[in-house]
C-alpha cells in the first residue's frame, strides 16, 4: 500500500515536472542548487563586510563592478568553448577552481586575516569563474533531459535553481552573519562546491559532436559568427537588449541593499539577509508558475509585463521605511525579474539553432550578467551623491520605459515563436 502511494506521488511529480524524469537533470538540479546558494551567500557576505569596513556606497559599487567585469570579458569565449568541448568537463573544472578560491578565503577568515583588498581580489576571482561557467550552465541544460519535449520545463526549473539559491544563500547567510560570523558563510560555500563537483561526476551524458580545432583564428571566427547570428536574428537581439537594460537598471539595486538595511531601515546583518532573500521568494513563485506551463507561445506577452512589476516594485521599495513593506516590494521585484529572465531564456532556447546554442547562450549571459558591472558602478556612484532611495527610484522609472519599448516588438516575437515551434513539432513528428 505504501509503495503504491509512493509510486503515485512520484508519477504526479513527473506529470507536472517532467524534467525530473531524467536522472542527469535531477543530479544537476540538486548539485547546482547547493553550489549557487553558496555563491550568492558569499556575494552578500562580501558586500556586508566591505560596507562594514569602509562605510562607502561608492566602494560597494566599485566592488560590484569588479566582481562582474571578468564575466563581461570571458562570457563570449566561454560560449565558444561550450560549443567545442564537453560542457560537463568545463563545469567540473570551474568547480575545482571555485573550491580553491573559496577554501582559501575560508582559511584566511578563520585566521582573521580578511581585509578590504582581499575581499576585492576574491570578488574579481569570483567574476572570472562566473564568466567561465554561466554560459556553460545554460547550454548544458538541454543535455540533461532525455526527452527534448521536456526542455521548456527543464529551463523553468533551472530558473528555479537560481531563485531557490538566491533565497537560501542570502537568508542563511544573514543568519550565519548574525550568529556565527562571516567565516562560516565562506565555509558553507566551500562545501557546496564539493557537492556540485560530485553530482557532475555522477552524470552520464550522451556524447555530442563538437567541432574541435586549436586555431586561434577559428576561435575568433566562431566568436564573430555568434555575434553576427544574434545581430541578424531580430527577436533574439531584442530579447538580449531587454536583458542588458535589466542588468543595468533592474538588478543593480542589489548592490545598495547594505545601505537600505543599515541606514534606511536601521537594521543589521539579519535585515540584509531578509532583504536579499525576499526577492528570491518572488522569484521562486514565478519559476513554479513557469514550470507548470507547457507552451512557449504567450511567454513574450508575459515578458513584456515584467518590467512594469519591477519598476513599480523598485519605486515603492525606495520610498518604504518599514521592513515588512520593503520585503513585500522586493518579492514583487524578484518575481518580475525572474519571470523576465526565465521567459527570455525559454524563448531564446526555442529560437536558437543547436550548433550555435553555446555561443548564443554566452551572449545571453553577457546581456544578463555582463551589464551588472556598469550597473553596479552607476548605482554606487549615484547613491554616493543623490542617495540610495533616489537612485532606486530612477532605476524603476527606466524599467517602466522598457515595457513601453518592448510592446512594439511583440507581434514580431509572436510570429517567430509560432514558426519555430511549428518547425520543431514537424521535426519531432518525422523523427
Amino acid at each position: 500500500m505504501g509503495n503504491r502511494q509512493s509510486n503515485g506521488w512520484v508519477k504526479n511529480i513527473y506529470l507536472y515536472l517532467p524534467a525530473f524524469k531524467s536522472r542527469n537533470f535531477r543530479l544537476f538540479f540538486s548539485g547546482q542548487t547547493l553550489s549557487l546558494s553558496g555563491t550568492f551567500m558569499t556575494q552578500v557576505t562580501i558586500s556586508w563586510l566591505i560596507y562594514e569596513l569602509t562605510n562607502s556606497a561608492w566602494l560597494l559599487g566599485l566592488t560590484g563592478f569588479l566582481q562582474f567585469l571578468p564575466t563581461l570579458i570571458l562570457a563570449p569565449f566561454s560560449g565558444v568553448l561550450s560549443d567545442r568541448w564537453s560542457r560537463r568537463d568545463l563545469l567540473m573544472l570551474v568547480q575545482v577552481l571555485g573550491i580553491i578560491v573559496s577554501l582559501s578565503l575560508t582559511i584566511l577568515s578563520f585566521l582573521e586575516l580578511v581585509n578590504f583588498w582581499l575581499l576585492m581580489i576574491v570578488s574579481i576571482l569570483g567574476g572570472l569563474l562566473k564568466g567561465l561557467d554561466m554560459p556553460v550552465r545554460y547550454a548544458i541544460v538541454i543535455e540533461t533531459v532525455d526527452d527534448r519535449a521536456d526542455l521548456s520545463n527543464a529551463i523553468a526549473l533551472y530558473s528555479a535553481i537560481l531563485s531557490s539559491s538566491l533565497l537560501i544563500g542570502p537568508a542563511l547567510g544573514g543568519i550565519l552573519l548574525a550568529t556565527l560570523g562571516a567565516k562560516y558563510c565562506f565555509l558553507y560555500d566551500s562545501l557546496s562546491y564539493v557537492v556540485a563537483l560530485l553530482t557532475l561526476a555522477a552524470m552520464r551524458l550522451q556524447p555530442t559532436p563538437k567541432a574541435v580545432t586549436s586555431s586561434t583564428n577559428d576561435t575568433w571566427q566562431k566568436l564573430k559568427e555568434g555575434f553576427s547570428y544574434v545581430y541578424n536574428t531580430l527577436p533574439i537581439r531584442v530579447i538580449l537588449l531587454l536583458l542588458a537594460l535589466h542588468g543595468l537598471f533592474g538588478i543593480s539595486y542589489t548592490t545598495l541593499l547594505p545601505i537600505f538595511a543599515v541606514d534606511i531601515l536601521k537594521g543589521g546583518g539579519e535585515t540584509l539577509g531578509f532583504l536579499s532573500g525576499a526577492g528570491s521568494v518572488g522569484s521562486l513563485i514565478g519559476c513554479l508558475y513557469l514550470s507548470l506551463r507547457r507552451k512557449v507561445l504567450g511567454l513574450e506577452r508575459l515578458m513584456a509585463l515584467c518590467p512594469i512589476a519591477i519598476g513599480i516594485g523598485l519605486i515603492a521599495f525606495a520610498l518604504s521605511r518599514e521592513v515588512w513593506l520593503s520585503l513585500l516590494m522586493l518579492v514583487v521585484v524578484g518575481g518580475g525579474g525572474m519571470l523576465q529572465v526565465s521567459c527570455s531564456n525559454t524563448i531564446v532556447q526555442t529560437l536558437v539553432e543547436d550548433d550555435k546554442r553555446g555561443r548564443v547562450m554566452s551572449l545571453y549571459s553577457l546581456a544578463m550578467i555582463g551589464t551588472l558591472p556598469l550597473g553596479n558602478l552607476i548605482a554606487g556612484s549615484l547613491a554616493q551623491y543623490i542617495g540610495a532611495p533616489n537612485t532606486t527610484i530612477g532605476s524603476g522609472i527606466v524599467c517602466l520605459l522598457e515595457s513601453v519599448w518592448l510592446q512594439g516588438h511583440l507581434p514580431l516575437l509572436t510570429s517567430w515563436i509560432v514558426n519555430r515551434t511549428s518547425h520543431n513539432f514537424q521535426n519531432n513528428t518525422v523523427n
